[in-house]
């Protein structure tokens, strides 16, 4: 089959609750992070960050010509740790094989794992909060970009990303035209659509409309818990797919043999979501919610010309949050700007976890896109 074709693989997976899956997001046991300073931002929405420190992390080594640096960027929550939250993809002997590739992880810019972001200090020794100008898409990559440099990496091998991190990925082809041989970008979008951006602004304003937000300036160790809980257990609901919720849950009580027609837990579903929600309250800032949702609703990709990257898109039949059609869109968009691209339907019934999950079916396209240095 050519290389710039569109091919659909149908990998059939009896549903029952043992094959419920999900990626649990949670931070790595062991602080293995290094820090970089890389000066100064202007900020392509206006306003300024005097100072930007990134936090990362990278695995292998490189080889002699520094030809074989792959850069994994993470989704919205994730963090500097892609060892951890990609372990089906990144490792020893894995699709993107650390025996072989130089493979960095970065904290977004934004984010509150160890990145310059709302909740990191100002210059008057306060946190930023509010005062955090607004970022984009854009300013992510050129963050990403100046670590790149200061590790001595001229060009990548491959930019890899999914969510967040495709939207990121697919960025860095366009800016850095050049700098990027490969593009695997997976369950992501060259723009979102408008229930895309309803999503995020319901999250948004579960945050906003908890009073302990307080503007934005809540105290340090005091921030809107329960609007933050509320917006990821939205986040939840749509990260997995009906099938997986039937699989895992379906419409079993509580710790109870019948309903006790009250407000409180009825069924496990719920009672799972109220888990996952106060579970991400202990790891991510509420502002930074705020800022980085924002970020990825104004990003946009109407054309990638002038790119020269070759790029993989995948896409998973049960993800209705980023459905099939925005990865075929991209892929169209590769081929109209003259460039090689192929686009791999993946038939799985864990909606947009599957990206997180699967590590065999997209692995095999990730193996052969990057195949040896």
């Amino acid at each position: 089959m050519a290389p710039d074709s569109c091919s659909r693989y149908a990998f059939r997976v009896q549903i029952d609750s043992a094959l419920f899956q999900e990626n649990e997001r949670t931070a790595p046991i062991a602080d293995e992070r290094s820090f970089i300073d890389v000066g100064e931002l202007a900020c392509e929405a206006g306003g300024n960050l005097p100072a930007v420190t990134v936090a990362y992390e990278t695995w292998g080594e490189l080889n002699a010509n520094k030809s074989n640096a792959i850069l994994v960027c993470h989704a919205l929550t994730g963090d500097s740790h892609a060892v951890g939250w990609w372990d089906r993809l990144i490792g020893p002997g894995k699709p993107m094989d650390t025996d072989k590739f130089f493979v960095i992880g970065t904290n977004s810019l934004g984010g509150c794992q160890g990145t310059t972001g709302p909740a990191s200090l100002h210059p008057d020794g306060k946190p930023y909060r509010l005062r955090y100008p607004m970022i984009t898409v854009g300013d992510m990559v050129e963050i990403q970009a100046r670590v790149v440099e200061r590790l001595g990496i001229s060009s990548l091998l491959g930019v890899a990303g999914g969510s967040m991190g495709g939207m990121q990925a697919l960025e860095w082809t366009v800016r850095f035209p050049g700098r990027v041989r490969k593009a695997f970008i997976t369950a992501s979008c060259a723009a979102h659509s408008a229930m895309q951006i309803g999503f995020n602004e319901t999250a948004r304003q579960a945050v906003m409309r908890d009073p302990t937000w307080n503007g934005g300036d809540y105290a340090e160790g005091s921030q809107p818990e329960g609007g933050l809980a509320v917006s990821r257990m939205i986040g939840h609901l749509s990260f997995l797919s009906d099938a997986a919720f039937t699989a895992k849950f379906g419409r079993r009580l509580q710790g109870k043999p019948q309903f006790d027609y009250g407000l409180d837990v009825e069924f496990e579903v719920e009672s799972y979501l109220r888990h996952q929600g106060q579970k991400f309250t202990k790891r991510f800032d509420a502002n930074s919610l705020l800022y980085v949702t924002r970020a990825i609703d104004y990003f946009e990709r109407t054309s990638l010309a002038g790119s020269s990257s070759e790029y993989l898109f995948v896409s998973f039949t049960s993800d209705w949050l980023y459905p099939t059609y925005q990865s075929r869109q991209m892929h169209e968009l590769a081929l109209q700007a003259g460039c090689v691209s192929r686009h791999e339907v993946i038939d799985l019934p864990y909606g947009h976890d599957a990206f997180l999950l699967d590590g065999d079916l997209q692995g095999e396209w990730v193996k052969r896109l990057f195949g040896s240095v």
